[in-house]
């Protein structure tokens, strides 16, 4: 399995209410993409009438701060182990970081 498709899974919770391993019988899995489609298509279907722009800036500052949150949260706050978690240089993740206030 590539880390694309571990990163990409998460498993539910059954009908009922158990957690189960992935791929077991019964169990649904739901991937980051899913969630992401899932809850673009809400968005949309909900602006009822509103005009929207930017929608591309939308879901990188929403999906942008949590993944460096978890990701520093990962590395216990460690900078250096954390951009290279992200494939990111550590300068550019001190950018990041301060531009969302988490530095």
């Amino acid at each position: 399995m590539n880390d694309l498709n571990i990163m990409g899974s998460v498993v539910k919770k059954n009908r009922g209410g158990a957690l189960g391993e992935r791929g077991k019988p019964g169990k649904a899995v739901e991937t980051l993409r899913d969630s992401v489609d899932k809850t673009l298509r809400n968005y949309f279907a909900n602006l009822d009438g509103q005009p929207v722009s930017d929608v591309y800036q939308l879901v990188l500052t929403e999906i942008e701060a949590p993944l460096l949150e978890t990701v520093l949260d990962y590395t216990h706050g460690n900078q250096t182990k954390a951009a290279q978690v992200l494939g990111l240089n550590r300068g550019t993740l001190r950018k990041k970081l301060k531009q969302y206030g988490l530095l």
